[in-house]
């Protein structure tokens, strides 16, 4: 019996831990070929490594996809190797929390880069070969899965740039949405609470001491990439005649 995505090519950015990671394992396990990319070469390959110990079927892409050519170049790669492209989940972020005042403005605008410009990049890259799988595929359908945040939801104070980033992710994502859907690639925004990830280690000291004394006190329990993992499947391989266009996946003691 074939699983969901047998046939299929998914293309997941920021592959190299966490969610990234994670939703490379479950995809690989849904039959999809999976092709990871992040900027952490020793990474990525012991995750192809482990899909493969699996039998799964996954290849690796070092890239800095906040550089436009390098964003091209990996979805060209892609095609010239496996002649499609079914799936891309754009999952790479980074997340720099402070005060508007006096905060450090090459922060925000790393933030920028990947968050929003990485993703407008590889998705501008890939939607033609999405378009030609929805067409001609195996599934006659295709998707893209933008990984936001609750922080595109709601607004913080600290977190002012991030909450623009996940704001401008949900609003394009949206519009995208009404441009090619009918044309059976579908968008989702899929909205993470907290999750166990390194997402927080990129902050100063001061701001994860912070930031885990309020999760502490008020989130138990956060959700495991994993978790994550099993939204991406869920949207990713219903009928084609069914789109999640949104989806907001919290733990329940942050809910």
């Amino acid at each position: 019996m074939n699983s969901p995505l047998s046939g299929t090519i998914a293309v997941i950015t920021g592959a190299s831990s966490g969610i990234g990671a994670a939703t490379a394992r479950s995809l690989a396990q849904q039959g999809a070929t999976v092709v990871v990319i992040a900027r952490r070469k020793g990474r990525l390959d012991s995750l192809v490594l482990d899909i493969e110990t699996s039998g799964g079927k996954a290849f690796a892409i070092e890239a800095d996809i906040t550089d436009r050519a390098q964003a091209e170049q990996s979805i060209a790669t892609v095609v010239n190797r496996f002649g499609r492209i079914d799936i891309l989940i754009n999952n790479a972020g980074l997340m720099l929390i402070s005060p508007i005042l006096d905060a450090d403005i090459d922060a925000w605008e790393r933030m920028i880069a990947i968050n929003q410009k990485a993703l407008l990049y590889m998705t501008h890259a890939a939607l033609p070969h999405l378009l030609a799988a929805a067409q001609d595929g195996p599934r006659e359908v295709a998707d893209i899965v933008n990984i936001s945040s609750q922080a595109g939801r709601i607004a913080t104070k600290n977190f002012g740039v991030y909450n623009m980033t996940k704001f401008g992710v949900n609003g394009f994502s949206e519009s995208l949405r009404q441009e090619v859907t009918k044309k059976n690639v579908r968008i989702g925004v899929l909205e993470p609470g907290a999750v166990a990830t390194e997402l927080i280690s990129h902050n100063t000291e001061e701001i994860r001491e912070s930031l885990n004394a309020t999760n502490v006190d008020a989130i138990h329990e956060p959700l495991q990439p994993e978790d994550i993992a099993d939204s991406v499947v869920f949207m990713v391989t219903r009928h084609r005649r069914a789109s999640i266009a949104e989806l907001w996946a919290m733990p329940t003691s942050q809910a």
